[in-house]
């Protein structure tokens, strides 16, 4: 599996792996879930989910800047 590379404003790079970290903070954001650090092994509700408990720190790190990211972008899920 390929590994894409997103780099932010602070400079550090988060993998955008669809079920990964950064992508699962993007996406509670997105539909305004709440802030709850988790990823899926695999892809997105197809694998095993990781929760909190289970992560590392840079994991947590990498779901919390992909929710901080689509916050400060304020790009929602229109639900009309």
């Amino acid at each position: 599996m390929r590994s894409m590379m997103i780099k932010k404003e602070n400079e550090v790079s988060y993998d955008q792996r669809h079920g990964g970290p950064y992508d699962r903070g993007q996406c509670d954001s997105y539909y305004r879930r709440s802030f709850s650090p988790h990823y899926f092994k695999g892809g997105t509700s197809t694998s095993e989910m990781v929760s909190l408990g289970e992560m590392t720190a840079e994991q947590i790190v990498a779901y919390t800047a992909g929710y901080n990211d689509n916050e400060r972008s304020g790009f929602y899920k229109d639900w009309l």
